[in-house]
């Protein structure tokens, strides 16, 4: 039984204590050593001029394009930018490639197009297991292109073909803590990102 149904119920505001205790515990559970690599990942690609690419499906292509947002206009940094991209963004491309060559490649073939040796690609994705999102691993892979899963449940295949990544510990089905984690993992690399450039 996913856990917020074990402890649902019909008064809001017990439902609402429940349940920010519940995510409480689910953010205590991320291993901050996993933020840290990522951000050192994010640094680097912006000292390089590398390209970092977000993607995911459904909320988490919300959290992809906020993410992209956030790093490449959030951090304030004109000089030396955070260059980052959503392929989630671009609904022109995206449904033109799904639909002359199918839904599974609507990442991997942007990321052939504007990807190259040393970029960044962020999956982001609760199940781990979505087959696009493992299709665009697979195509950073054979290009030199790093990439970083942004996971849950128990990780799925991303969480083993990924460099690197910030796995959240969830039940299975729970994709509201989920997709709640990895919306202030945005926010917390954000806010230490802004701070970090603004020192140089």
């Amino acid at each position: 039984m996913n856990p917020i149904d074990r402890f649902f119920t019909k008064d809001p505001a017990h439902f609402a204590r429940a349940y920010l205790e519940h995510l409480g515990r689910v953010l205590a559970a991320i291993d901050p050593e996993e933020i840290a690599r990522f951000t050192a990942t994010l640094l680097d690609a912006r000292e390089r001029g590398a390209t970092i690419f977000f993607i995911g499906n459904g909320g988490s292509a919300a959290t992809a394009s906020h993410f992209a947002n956030d790093l490449g206009v959030g951090t304030r940094c004109l000089e030396r930018p955070f260059r980052a991209l959503g392929l989630t963004d671009n609904h022109a491309v995206v449904t033109a490639i799904g639909n002359d060559f199918g839904y599974h490649d609507v990442f991997a073939r942007q990321l052939r197009i504007l990807g190259k040796a040393g970029d960044v690609l962020v999956a982001i994705s609760a199940s781990g297991n979505s087959p696009n999102l493992l299709e665009a691993i697979e195509q950073a892979k054979k290009m030199g292109i790093k990439s970083v899963a942004l996971t849950a449940f128990d990780g799925g295949r991303m969480r083993q073909m990924a460099d690197e990544g910030i796995h959240v510990p969830t039940e299975k089905g729970e994709y509201g803590p989920a997709e709640d984690a990895h919306m202030i993992l945005d926010h917390l690399v954000a806010a230490y990102l802004t701070r970090l450039v603004a020192a140089d």
